[in-house]
């Protein structure tokens, strides 16, 4: 385990560095691979990004102005993995090869010989706003937004448990760089497309109920999405509804994929933990969110193991 100097330190002896993010990438992976490509081409390196799934175009102003030279990588690295299955469609190519993980996952599975992992940290990109002040890169605001989108996303606004004073004091610091708070609040919280609307209205129809009202699941078929035109990432705030709601303990969300994997998004209130959760199958996060996959079933029998773990579970809370 290396510490944020550590870390400095192999990055300054490297080049031609190729930063992968996870599959169905969010803000944090996202913001955390930008800003560090960003730092390490203003230091005179070769840097580039790779994620296996398409990038929403929300995120798209991450990359503006960001050169993506095609080159054979020397040194490949992750930034917000917790899991080597998380690289998705990339872990057949680079699995072996990833030399350096940069991450705040508590249930971090090693799959670097090298890694920085920080669980008290709100968001990754706090843990490369601190590698790249000990890099020596300077106030940048394309930088700065980057970050800034990384600790909003992954805190819900400043709003989870996660946030810690240095979460403030870092998005303070990034404001002051320049980054533009208040439009990337705006696209990430308060922005939604009539098809994003009309397709979370289809999902919370369907809400059910079960433990009591302690627990609340949505389902999101493939059907959803062909009816209104919504993309993927259109109702990647669905999540978090679920648990919205009073006297809900977990809230499940669960999405059929492309592929025909089903993948559940776990949000919890306390006492509950969503990892602990999502560990039965094998998946992982934070004891607020978390998630897990459920490949080559279908959502109904996904469902169902889904509901019976969540009433195991919260018998061994006393909560039933």
């Amino acid at each position: 385990m290396l510490n944020c100097a550590e870390t400095a330190a192999v990055l300054r002896n490297w080049d031609n560095i190729l930063v992968l993010s996870h599959a169905s990438p969010d803000g944090d992976t996202l913001g955390s691979a930008c800003a560090l490509i960003r730092g390490l081409l203003a230091l005179g390196k070769r840097a580039r990004f790779a994620c296996a799934d398409t990038i929403a175009p929300k995120y798209g102003y991450l990359f503006d102005g960001m050169p993506q030279e095609d080159f054979a990588p020397e040194h490949v690295m992750t930034v917000d993995v917790a899991d080597l299955s998380l690289l998705g469609g990339l872990r057949e190519q680079f699995e072996g090869r990833i030399e350096l993980a940069v991450d705040h996952h508590g249930t971090h599975v090693p799959f670097a010989p090298q890694r920085w992992v920080e669980p008290h940290s709100a968001a990754t990109t706090e843990l490369v706003f601190l590698l790249l002040q000990e890099l020596g890169v300077g106030p940048d605001r394309a930088i700065a937004d980057c970050i800034y989108t990384g600790l909003t996303t992954d805190t819900g606004c400043f709003r989870y448990r996660s946030v810690t004073p240095c979460t403030h004091r870092i998005a303070a610091e990034v404001i002051e760089w320049g980054a533009d708070a208040g439009e990337i609040n705006r696209v990430m919280f308060e922005s939604k497309s009539k098809a994003q609307v009309e397709a979370e209205r289809i999902v919370l129809d369907g809400m059910e109920f079960f433990c009591g009202g302690k627990c609340a699941m949505v389902r999101v078929p493939r059907s959803v999405y062909e009816t209104t035109g919504a993309a993927d990432s259109d109702l990647d705030g669905v999540a978090t509804l679920p648990r919205q709601i009073e006297g809900v303990v977990i809230g499940v969300t669960l999405k059929e994929k492309e592929n025909g994997e089903v993948k559940a998004s776990v949000r919890t209130n306390l006492p509950a933990d969503s990892a602990r959760l999502c560990a039965r199958f094998g998946g992982g996060g934070h004891k607020g969110a978390a998630g897990c996959s459920f490949p080559g079933i279908t959502m109904e029998k996904a469902a169902a193991q889904m509901t019976a773990a969540c009433e195991d579970y919260l018998r061994e809370l006393n909560l039933l």
